[in-house]
């Protein structure tokens, strides 16, 4: 070679010193990177195939899901994941569905309440009539009020009587034998009883009584009267002095209480002016019941059980 050459012509061979002494280091380094890089490049294509791969198995899965809620894919290994979460979500909405559509059908019938107040002014004027025809049923129950049962009786005691604290009161002076003993209406037995027989001829009035004396003036509330000849029209009076008034017009006689005897066996005669005292009470007989009157041969009777006074509560 020439000393100005650095290649030999004919075999190539590099002059020592030259740079083509460093060319066969350089290609060997120029080999070795080339052989990197298609390493690196043919790791980078396997790992973006195994990732292309992997995403891909995904998708599928997800287009999977959709039939997979009423196909057989729960059995796989994928889909239990998913599978519970679709049931769950599903039946969820269900129970909700029904119980929503029940509501709408209550809301029409909350309508209908306008109706009832439709005909609410119809049955005012209805109501109105009965009201009017109250009164004459007050006045029916008027005497009713004054006959209570026995069950309600005063709790106080009854005026404790002497054995001839009773007599008959008879100002029309009658046969004495037409009487019964006055003493039985007091006796506290009620299966004995004071009677009166009823005149044929004045049938059915009567005037006849039984006259009571307290020895001193007593305040008095009620009359108790237990009967076995209901029907008796009969007058409570009182009056003061040494003697009882002879006649029942006389004015010394004070009105206590009226009453009809409307068929009970049991009554409770409530007593006017009871914060006055009266000495002398009697139980006035005006009228005999229709039962009772009989004939001119044979006589009715009334009979009166048992008599008592209650003070004032």
């Amino acid at each position: 070679m020439e000393a100005v050459q650095e290649w030999c012509l004919q075999c190539g061979t590099a002059a020592p010193g030259s740079l083509g002494t460093h060319s066969r280091g350089w290609r060997s380094s120029a080999i070795i990177l080339g052989l990197t890089a298609i390493l690196v490049v043919g790791a980078a294509t396997a790992a973006y195939a195994a990732l292309t791969k992997t995403n891909a198995a995904p998708r599928r899965v997800t287009v999977a899901q959709v039939p997979a809620a009423t196909t057989p894919v729960a059995p796989t290994t994928v889909a239990p994941t998913t599978t519970p979460t679709v049931p769950s979500t599903t039946t969820t909405p269900k129970p909700v569905l029904p119980a929503t559509t029940v509501k709408p059908p209550k809301i029409p019938l909350t309508a209908a309440t306008p109706k009832s107040t439709a005909t609410t002014p119809a049955t005012t004027p209805t109501t109105a009539t009965p009201k009017a025809t109250t009164p004459p049923k007050k006045t029916a129950t008027t005497p009713k009020a004054t006959t209570p049962p026995a069950e309600q009786l005063p709790t106080t005691s009854a005026i404790l009587l002497d054995t001839n604290a009773v007599t008959t009161y008879n100002p029309e002076n009658y046969p004495v034998a037409t009487f019964g003993d006055p003493t039985l209406a007091i006796d506290g037995d009620t299966s004995t009883a004071w009677s009166a027989q009823v005149d044929p001829a004045i049938a059915p009035k009567m005037a006849v009584g039984l006259l009571i004396d307290l020895n001193t003036p007593q305040k008095l509330s009620e009359l108790e009267l237990i009967t076995s000849t209901p029907g008796m029209t009969v007058e409570v009076f009182g009056a003061n002095g040494s003697s009882a008034p002879t006649t029942i017009t006389n004015p010394a006689w004070t009105h206590l209480s009226p009453y009809q005897v409307e068929n009970k066996k049991h009554l409770l005669i409530k007593l006017g002016n009871s914060t006055k005292a009266f000495r002398f009470v009697t139980l006035w007989i005006s009228g005999a019941p229709a039962a009772s009157i009989g004939t001119p041969t044979a006589p009715g009777l009334v009979e009166v059980n048992e008599v008592e006074l209650y003070p004032p509560k």
